[in-house]
């Protein structure tokens, strides 16, 4: 299913006005205060924008007229633009959307059974490299605010009609290169009075950026579930297909998890992508199984799906079979990451912008 065409997704006029859907509880009862308003207005305005996802303050019935009207006159409310949409044979679907400047984002939901899981980017391209990725292939073009990361939420759910149930950072970019936006939003989608997703259904993932980890860890106030994309068992392996390697070592990286799984007393995840051939022998299973003994974890483990230009190859059955096996036997809690979507490229790396971004910088 596709609808509209690609040509909805040309830029719009800029709008002065600050997006509120962004914006967390107290942020908006801050505005509120600021522009005359009671302070309860900050929750009022909280369970419209999140919990209802209105996208008119005129519609906000138990707000007195005269604040309607004057929030409408100082504010506005964001919205993503449908570009396409397209739809696997296995349910998932992936969504495109245009954002103000006219570039592009990508958005996977996954349902599985009462689960509707929903893949966030968080930023227009990536700065990361990761050689296996295809967002990576497209470079950063700019991060995205915190209301545009939200606002996926939002729009899919208006698309659908369904509820999404759990949230995953794992679309475009790297979720903590664009730190403050992300901590934003994660705070908006766990509040209770506003979109209210609970904050094991929400993770963040990272390649690794180690002082980022160790920051977020320390913010007692973002409730998430931290998953680390690992994919080697040593660093000349590991910076090979991931360049982040050279900055934050695999020691300190493990450090940073162990360190997160001790302060907020939770298991965080490991990701290994298995690449065909390169890190799914039986010996780097055992490398694993060694190198993650200190720390309190669960491992996914995602067979790797083709991109192009990347020189790898998927891993076969047997190879991840064997590869579970062994870590299974090493006392750790495995999950294989079944794919899904790879015939409409929603699969794990398969995310890019799908229209060329405008020669104007926003």
């Amino acid at each position: 299913m596709e609808s509209p065409t690609l040509e909805t997704a040309a830029p719009l006029a800029a709008d002065p006005r600050p997006d509120l859907v962004g914006r967390t509880r107290e942020e908006l009862t801050a505005f509120a205060v600021e522009h005359g308003m009671r302070p309860f207005r900050g929750q009022q305005l909280t369970e419209w924008l999140h919990r209802h996802a209105v996208v008119d303050f005129a519609a906000m019935t138990n707000i007195a007229r005269a604040d309607r009207e004057r929030l409408a006159r100082i504010a506005r409310i964001g919205r993503l633009r449908p570009v396409r949409e397209e739809r696997s044979a296995d349910g998932t679907r992936k969504f495109l959307f245009a954002l103000e400047d006219g570039r592009t984002v990508e958005t996977v939901l996954i349902p599985d059974e009462e689960r509707r899981t929903l893949c966030i980017s968080t930023q227009v391209g990536c700065a990361m490299g990761c050689r296996f990725c295809l967002t990576a292939q497209q470079g950063l073009e700019r991060h995205l605010t915190s209301g545009e990361i939200v606002g996926q939420l939002l729009e899919v759910q208006r698309l659908t009609g369904e509820r999404v149930t759990n949230a995953v950072f794992m679309g475009m970019g790297e979720p903590l290169h664009n730190f403050e936006a992300v901590v934003r939003a994660v705070q908006v989608l766990t509040d209770d009075r506003g979109v209210g997703l609970s904050a094991r259904r929400l993770t963040v993932s990272t390649c690794g950026l180690v002082p980022r980890i160790r920051e977020l860890t320390e913010r007692r106030e973002v409730r998430f579930a931290l998953a680390v994309s690992l994919n080697a068992t040593t660093d000349a392996q590991r910076e090979e297909v991931m360049p982040v390697n050279r900055r934050y070592p695999i020691r300190e990286l493990v450090a940073a998890i162990a360190h997160y799984a001790r302060v907020r007393r939770d298991m965080g995840f490991v990701e290994y992508v298995l690449l065909g051939g390169f890190n799914d022998t039986p010996e780097d299973a055992r490398r694993l199984a060694r190198l993650l003994r200190p720390v309190r974890c669960k491992i996914n483990l995602i067979p790797y799906n083709a991109v192009e230009g990347a020189p790898y190859a998927a891993p076969t059955e047997e190879a991840v079979e064997t590869f579970r096996r062994i870590l299974l036997d090493a006392g750790y809690s495995v999950f294989t990451r079944k794919p899904r979507g790879r015939d409409i490229r929603a699969a794990c790396g398969q995310l890019r912008q799908a229209q060329a971004a405008p020669s104007t910088q926003p």
